[in-house]
């Protein structure tokens, strides 16, 4: 196929046409967040699973010791409280890291 563009200049190719344009500064997240952020998703999410789940088992039978239902949404309300654990953990950590900040001009004297 041929066409009559003229083809695309390669970076390289005519220092005088490129444009440095704006410098891209990349900052990190600070320590504890993705913790908080994943955290919070299971405790939010781990219940609705285990109500899925639950749901999925069925009731079970009248004779059964353990319904299958109440031991998914049990099952999905420990993890979501695990969720919550590591969720306070990183929100602590994050806590601690931006009052760290705070305080270190303090020091200094500035």
């Amino acid at each position: 196929m041929s066409s009559t563009t003229p083809d695309p200049a390669t970076v390289g190719e005519t220092d005088d046409a490129l444009d440095d344009g704006r410098p891209v500064v990349l900052e990190p997240t600070p320590p504890g967040l993705w913790r908080a952020l994943l955290g919070t998703a299971v405790a939010v999410l781990a219940p609705l699973f285990g109500f899925l789940v639950g749901g999925i088992f069925g009731a079970g039978t009248t004779g059964d010791s353990v319904d299958p239902m109440f031991l998914s949404l049990f099952a999905g309300i420990v993890i979501g409280g695990v969720g919550v654990l590591v969720a306070l953990s990183g929100g602590a950590r994050l806590w601690r890291h931006f009052h760290r900040q705070d305080a270190l001009p303090e020091a200094d004297g500035i």
